[in-house]
Parts: C-alpha cells; sequence; structure tokens
C-alpha cells in the first residue's frame, strides 16, 4: 500500500522573537510512516435493520495480533434492505448517509484503498426463498450505490447461517484475544479461554462453539486453522427462529380476536393478516390466511406460565425424542461446553441474569412501552434451556453482551478479517508483549525527542551573538506531522 501523501503543516517556537519555522519534511515523512493505518468496511444488512461498521488497523502488523478496532458504527435509517423487495432503489438509497459519514473518517488519500462489503442474513435469505429475483435486484441495487464511492467494493452477497455463525465466532474471539492465548503453557491447541458465541437475530438464530472432540460429529463441524492451530467448532443456523419471526409466528397462531396470554393485561394490539403472507415462517396453509386484509386484535392477558406454553408449541421438540444430542426438529447439537457469549438485537428486554429459570418470569411489563418484554424472555429462555440445554450451573458460563471493548460483537469484523486474510494460518513471530498503543507512544517520544533536541540546537543558534550566524531565510515552511 502507497504511503499516504503529507501535506505541509506548521510547527511555531517563540524565543523572544517572531516565531521560527523549521523545515523537517523528512522528519514529517517519518513521523506519518510510523503508523499506517489502513482501513475496512462491512454493512450487516440484517432482517430489521442495516449498520455499517469501519475498521482500521496498522497496515504494518496485518498478520499480527490485536491490531484491528472499530472507528465507526452507523446504523442506517429504516429497516432492512429486504423490506424494500418491492422498490429495490430505495435500498441502495438507505446506504447513503452512512456511506457519506464513512468518507469523513477514512482519510481521502486511502479511501480507494478501503475493501468495502456488504453481507446480507436472514432477511434476505428469507426473500430469496420467497422471490429470488427480488432478491436479486435488491442485491443490485446496493451494488450499484456502493459503485458510486470511492472504494475498493468486493460485492454484495447473502451469507448461508453457518457462516454467519462462524464468522460471529471468530469476532468474538478475535476481540477478546483468545486465539494468541491458545497453547500458552500447554503444547496443545485447547484451550478454556475460546468462547462460544450464540446470536439471537431477528429472523435467524445461531450457535457456534468447541464440542469436545470425543462426541463431534465430523458433518457439523466448519474448520479453521489461526494462529498456527486447528479448530472444528460446532455451528448451526435455525432460520424463522429469530425473534421476529418468532413472535410474527406467535401472533398468527391467534384466532380474530383472542387473548394473547404474553402481552401485558389491558393491552391490546390489532393487527392485519396480510403482514403474516409476507414471510415464509408463517403457516401459509393455515386458512385464516386467506382471509385478505382482515384484523385480528390481541388483548394482552399477562399469563406468564400461557405465555411459555405459546412459545413452547412454536418449537418442534418432539422430533428429538428423549435424544440429548437434539435441539429441536431433529437437529443435532453436541453437549454445550465452556463460556459463551450472547449477541442479541437491540430490542431484546433480557438482560444478564435476569429469570435464570422459565418456571417464574413475569408477564407484566413496566409500561405499554415494552409489550413484548414477556414474549421475547420465553423465547430467550426456551431457546437457551429446553434447546441448547444450558442448565443451572453452564447458566453462569453465559454472558450477554452487544460489544465487547468498543467493538460490536456481530460477525462483520470476523467476516473481514477472512476476506482480507487478516489472520494468518500460521504463528505470529512474536506474540508476547505486543501492544500496538504501547510500542507508537514509544516511538512518539522518541521522534519527539529528537524533533526538540534539534529545535533546540537551532534556537541556540539563533539567539547566540555573532556577525558569522546567517539567520534563515524568511518564509521558509516547517512540517511536523505526528
Amino acid at each position: 500500500m502507497q504511503a499516504e501523501e503529507i501535506q505541509p503543516g506548521h510547527l511555531e517556537i517563540g524565543c523572544g522573537k517572531p516565531p521560527l519555522k523549521l523545515a523537517s519534511h523528512a522528519l514529517s515523512l517519518l513521523c506519518s510512516a510510523m503508523v499506517q493505518l489502513a482501513y475496512g468496511m462491512v454493512f450487516d444488512a440484517g432482517s430489521s435493520h442495516t449498520s455499517l461498521f469501519v475498521y482500521e488497523w496498522d497496515s504494518d502488523k496485518e498478520n499480527d495480533t490485536g491490531v484491528v478496532s472499530q472507528n465507526l458504527s452507523c446504523d442506517v435509517q429504516g429497516q432492512g434492505i429486504s423490506s424494500y423487495a418491492n422498490d429495490p432503489a430505495k435500498a441502495g438509497d438507505s446506504l447513503r448517509e452512512c456511506l457519506n459519514k464513512a468518507m469523513k473518517v477514512v482519510p481521502a488519500g486511502k479511501q480507494r484503498d478501503v475493501p468495502a462489503y456488504l453481507g446480507a442474513t436472514a432477511g434476505m435469505r428469507l426473500l430469496r426463498e420467497q422471490n429470488s429475483s427480488a432478491a436479486d435486484q435488491v442485491l443490485a441495487e446496493v451494488t450499484k450505490t456502493m459503485q458510486e464511492y470511492p472504494v475498493a467494493f468486493k460485492g454484495a452477497q447473502i451469507l448461508t447461517g453457518e457462516e454467519e455463525g462462524a464468522y460471529g465466532w471468530i469476532t468474538i474471539n478475535y476481540l477478546l484475544d483468545s486465539f494468541t492465548k491458545v497453547g500458552e503453557g500447554e503444547g496443545s491447541g485447547a484451550s478454556p479461554n475460546i468462547f462460544g458465541a450464540l446470536d439471537l437475530g431477528g429472523a435467524s438464530t445461531q450457535i457456534s462453539f468447541m464440542p469436545e472432540s470425543s462426541v463431534m460429529n465430523w458433518n457439523e463441524t466448519s474448520k479453521f486453522t489461526l494462529y498456527g492451530y486447528n479448530y472444528n467448532i460446532y455451528t448451526h443456523s435455525y432460520l424463522c427462529y429469530g425473534q421476529n419471526e418468532m413472535l410474527k409466528r406467535l401472533e398468527s397462531s391467534s384466532s380474530t380476536r383472542v387473548d394473547h396470554p404474553c402481552y401485558p393485561k389491558d393491552y391490546n394490539e390489532t393487527i392485519s393478516l396480510s403482514s403474516f403472507r409476507t414471510s415464509p415462517c408463517t403457516n401459509q396453509s393455515d386458512p385464516r390466511l386467506i382471509l385478505g386484509d382482515r384484523n385480528v386484535t390481541l388483548e394482552g392477558r399477562g399469563n406468564a406460565s400461557g405465555c411459555l406454553a405459546a412459545i413452547k408449541k412454536l418449537f418442534n421438540f418432539s422430533a428429538c425424542g428423549q435424544r440429548q444430542d437434539c435441539t429441536f426438529d431433529g437437529v443435532y447439537q453436541p453437549p454445550v461446553r465452556g463460556q459463551f457469549i450472547v449477541r442479541q438485537i437491540p430490542s431484546s428486554h433480557l438482560r444478564g441474569r435476569a429469570c435464570p429459570r422459565v418456571q417464574w418470569c413475569p408477564c407484566v411489563s413496566p409500561g405499554t412501552r415494552l409489550p413484548k418484554y414477556c414474549a421475547n424472555a420465553n423465547y430467550i429462555l426456551t431457546l437457551l434451556l429446553d434447546a441448547y440445554k444450558f442448565n443451572e450451573t453452564s447458566w453462569n458460563n453465559i454472558f450477554f453482551r452487544m460489544k465487547v471493548g468498543s467493538a460490536d460483537v456481530g460477525w462483520t469484523l470476523g467476516y473481514m478479517l477472512n476476506l482480507t486474510n487478516m489472520i494468518p494460518a500460521e504463528p505470529p513471530t512474536r506474540v508476547k508483549g505486543h501492544v500496538p498503543s504501547l510500542w507508537a507512544a514509544a516511538i512518539t517520544f522518541i521522534i519527539l525527542t529528537l524533533a526538540l533536541g534539534f529545535a533546540a540546537l537551532l534556537l541556540l543558534l539563533w539567539c547566540l551573538p555573532g556577525d558569522n550566524i546567517v539567520p534563515p531565510a524568511e518564509g521558509l515552511d516547517t512540517v511536523v506531522s505526528v
């Protein structure tokens, strides 16, 4: 990558006389070359909304550890791009505000080198099932918009659910520095530092973790070689089991006027049956859906046990029989192992250790602003306890997070790291003691010390009396960029 062009600046030092301007363009080049930042950007085009993430790293250390940080997070206005199936051009236009913000944080001289990606997840997977040509047109429009900007656009694609889960697992463990801790003091790649990843999205949910090798079904694994160690992770995605689609399915099971056990008592909501026909997740054979735009009125009852029972009916647990290595719908899963980071969509209302057992989960919301609190809480608990089979002991290994440090824990960072080959298969030459911020601080201190020493020397010569001292020419420009 070429170094960014340095623009002249000024460092002014007073000595009882007009400011002295020191010519030091070479020093400026040295300072600028000290940390050459590179950038990358990824759009997360989810089912309910789209977000843009801009990452930066020291380009001299692309294949080392702990060098990528999140520079910008921008939420696109409106719903996910799949909602523009009937007007695809608006999908592309919706990205412009965040793209304009990204152009302000990436230096102009580096923008054309910035790899830019758009990854679409469950919302677009559902649209592709329902109308593949509409999905293609939406992708074409977002591609057209991104190609208008001076970035190295690498394409827009629909991720599989397993890719989404695997990239999320990479993101979490990269941010927690788990990969570089593997094998410390050991001779193997097994490490308690590796976290599992759970993503509770709007249209799908993913689980990814490293099970015990003895219980691994090798047909259900994703394989990675990272920093010299092999990882075999189990990952599975459940389409239509995200929180938003779950709520649609729960509501579509209602008659034209019904008591809703999950909604707070005395809370009413009227919805149109036509809204359920837009999603392949709802039962399209339900005879009530042929009633056109007829409305359904849902009347809240705040019944915790009734809510839990209604949620459980959305999962086909009977398909597993008595098998313990099965979640629901007959899907194989080895026993969960280790600690997990759970990423929730922003509208989730279950936080931290709230309601750890489903025997008691309040369905009386603290105000009508949270009418879906009870349904979401019971959905999450049913998924974690009954489907994924966490228990009273392993529950303490679950941590609900949207960020690790200042970076989001979604799949986008892992996606960019993979596509830009930022994580090497070989172990890094130097792992321990490599802290980029400390190196930068040390080098900056050395450069500034040399610069100030050089300036002090010239000032001393300028201030000393004598006829043989020739003052610098007027107007001589000085640049010191740090």
